[in-house]
């Protein structure tokens, strides 16, 4: 089917941290093969990899030298192979990471490219002269910290680099740049990739007057923990040119039959960016980090997913609450809920009911929480430079937690960060078949959306209700869907005039007659007839 990627679910699998089979402390393609009957029963449609390819891993892969290649600590080309067979005879498709804004410093193009001024990758990364008095050609930053340019002796030129020095970018308004990007794409789709997820989409390309950025304007209740935050990125990346490049990367996987999805890292207009990255003929969908945040309120999820579709009627947005970047969302909601167990399930619930693609990140599906590391624990380079806030990312990148075995079944060996108490007590093989689990949760919804035609296809129209209560229909031409959902560890009663009985796995929810209690994080869904009646 063409359109699988409407409406579907992928979840995404961080290799280094799923499941290690040789004893190094640090997960391998072997191990996600080993587990991907897993994530088959689980009921998802999709795995997404994240990096697997050749790397110093300064960042954890996401600093490519070689994107033909598997890097040795996750194994061989031929053990890919056999994970696409795998997942593909379970009815799995599988998406791959592409990181390719920026490359390794230890890529061959690079290491050319800073040799000289003239040789035939010179243009190939963003070189800029100093200004007058030595100092960089612009006002840009790294996400990483300090200034975005890095000083090269050889060239006598600063070089871009919107992450780790090690990290720089590649230049883009250079055609063989694109003809590059788009062979080494081509190499993957040949081994029957099913999609690519795209790393720091609105990246590729920059402002070629290298204008300095604006202050960002917005009135902020606490002071920014990263300067980055401090700038209105104007210049240094979401350009027009990149909706063009993105229209020749479809054209590439409309050949193939391959789909898209773009990861959105923009903090002013992500949800309108999203809409114009998917619009027809460029990415299949996108996601950004809105529902990755601290906000938990009906007025905020209305606004983003209503805003979306205001907007961008003809694009595709993929949610999310969590990925291998941001904390993860019942250590962000907790506040909210009576227990980590209950925001869990709720969120599950809540994001399973959303028009549009849906994303699911390692864990979540237990309920898994942050982990709490020393600096002295740490890998992450961002949470190193910016200690004690922002955490960084290695508290929510700690290794699945399979069962009740020394290192929770993750590896024989010395993980690469530690499984600690409260994550290991979460595992797997404890809420398997364990009428409310967490998991179990998980696979009902899986399994209710799959079996809804409505919810992976359906419109989707908001209902006006009082905080705390979120309430929306999903709609088609024959069926319509009602789904509440209380954002409190309060009850609440919600009218409920004219609608057949509960549906699916709702949670926490009574209804005598008209009146519908929906408990502590309580969800409802209920099948819709015309003359419904709904008030809060």
């Amino acid at each position: 089917m063409r359109d699988w990627w409407r409406g579907s679910v992928t979840y995404q699998v961080y290799p280094r941290s799923f499941q290690d089979t040789n004893g190094d402390g640090v997960g391998d393609l072997p191990g996600v093969t080993r587990r991907l009957p897993y994530l088959a029963a689980l009921g998802v449609d999709a795995v997404w990899l994240s990096p697997f390819f050749r790397s110093p891993m300064k960042d954890m892969g996401y600093d490519v030298s070689d994107y033909c290649d598997v890097d040795p600590v996750f194994g061989t080309l031929e053990d890919f192979d056999a994970l696409l067979k795998r997942a593909h005879d379970l009815g799995l498709k599988v998406i791959i990471d592409q990181v390719l804004s920026h490359t390794s410093d230890q890529h061959p193009a690079f290491v050319e490219s800073r040799s000289s001024r003239v040789n035939p990758k010179a243009d190939w990364y963003v070189w800029a002269d100093p200004r007058h008095d030595g100092s960089p050609p612009s006002n840009w930053l790294s996400v990483f910290g300090g200034s975005a340019w890095a000083w090269d002796a050889r060239r006598k030129q600063y070089y871009l680099h919107n992450f780790l020095t090690s990290q720089p970018d590649l230049n883009y308004h250079s055609p063989d740049v694109q003809d590059w990007a788009l062979e080494t794409l081509r190499f993957w789709l040949e081994r029957g990739v099913d999609g690519f997820r795209f790393d720091t989409v609105n990246y590729f390309f920059h402002d070629p007057l290298f204008r300095d950025n604006p202050a960002d304007y917005r009135v902020k209740a606490e002071a920014e923990g990263n300067p980055y935050g401090m700038q209105y990125h104007l210049f240094d990346k979401n350009q027009p040119e990149t909706l063009v490049w993105i229209e020749r990367i479809r054209s590439l996987l409309d050949q193939y039959g391959a789909t898209s999805v773009g990861e959105m890292g923009e903090s002013h207009h992500a949800i309108r960016m999203m809409g114009e990255y998917t619009a027809p003929g460029r990415l299949h969908g996108c996601y950004s980090f809105e529902l990755m945040g601290h906000d938990y309120t009906a007025e905020f999820f209305r606004s983003r997913v209503e805003g979306f579709f205001a907007g961008a009627p003809d694009g595709w947005p993929m949610w999310a609450f969590s990925n291998h970047d941001v904390a993860r969302h019942v250590s962000r909601w907790g506040k909210h809920g009576t227990s980590p167990e209950a925001v869990a399930k709720q969120a599950a619930a809540l994001l399973l009911a959303f028009e549009g693609s849906i994303c699911l990140w390692q864990g979540e599906e237990l309920g898994q929480t942050n982990t709490d590391l020393s600096l002295e624990e740490l890998t992450d380079p961002q949470g190193i430079a910016f200690w004690p806030e922002p955490v960084g990312r290695d508290n929510t990148r700690t290794p699945m937690v399979w069962d009740a075995s020394p290192q929770a079944g993750f590896t024989t060996g010395t993980p690469w960060l530690p499984v600690k108490p409260d994550q290991a007590a979460r595992h797997v093989a404890g809420q398997a078949g364990v009428a409310g689990s967490v998991l179990e949760h998980y696979r009902a919804m899986l399994a209710f959306r799959r079996a809804e035609p409505v919810l992976r296809s359906g419109r989707t129209r908001f209902l006006d209700l009082s905080e705390p209560i979120l309430g929306f229909l999903r709609e088609t031409d024959n069926a319509a869907v009602l789904c509440l959902f209380n954002l409190s560890p309060v009850a609440r009663p919600v009218n409920v005039a004219g609608i057949a009985t509960l549906i699916g796995p709702s949670l926490q929810s009574v209804r005598h007659g008209d009146r519908l209690t929906l408990g502590p994080n309580g969800s409802a869904f209920l099948r819709v007839s015309e003359g419904v009646t709904v008030s809060a």
